[in-house]
């Protein structure tokens, strides 16, 4: 997947439903089939930062974000408003180093299943192609 941003900056403001301080995805690469790529570059500021490294929760969300922008592009394509997300579950979560300010994060969301309002999804998070975290996350969809 090329790594250049299809959206970024004000723009992922119109694919998800969170605001400052806590939006947690800075950049979107596209999706193709069951696949999305966001990204994300760490910062001092970041609410999830703490002693110059993005911490577990911020991780955490920035994956849960990074399906939301998917689900964000596909309602806004179709003219529809984009819902609210809600993690259901996370399980497997392995996190093997806290990325450091000035990283960037870069991430796959991977659709297993989806059903009803419900979706299971697989994700890894790399920096230069290093593997920092991936887990599987239920997310429960509310549509109006």
């Amino acid at each position: 997947m090329n790594r250049e941003a299809v959206i970024q900056g004000e723009g992922i403001l119109n694919l998800i439903p969170q605001r400052p301080p806590i939006v947690m995805v800075d950049s979107f690469f596209g999706f193709e089939e069951n696949r999305s790529y966001s990204g994300l570059t760490v910062t001092t500021d970041n609410l999830f930062c703490e002693a110059g490294r993005l911490q577990e929760p911020g991780i955490i969300e920035h994956i849960a974000q990074s399906a939301a922008a998917r689900i964000g592009v596909i309602y806004t394509r179709q003219g529809e408003k984009v819902p609210l997300g809600f993690i259901g579950s996370v399980d497997k979560l392995k996190i093997y180093n806290l990325p450091e300010a000035g990283m960037k994060l870069f991430t796959e969301i991977t659709i297993v299943q989806e059903v009803f309002d419900i979706t299971l999804i697989s994700a890894q998070v790399k920096t230069e192609e290093e593997l920092i975290a991936e887990c599987k996350m239920k997310i429960f969809i509310k549509k109006e």
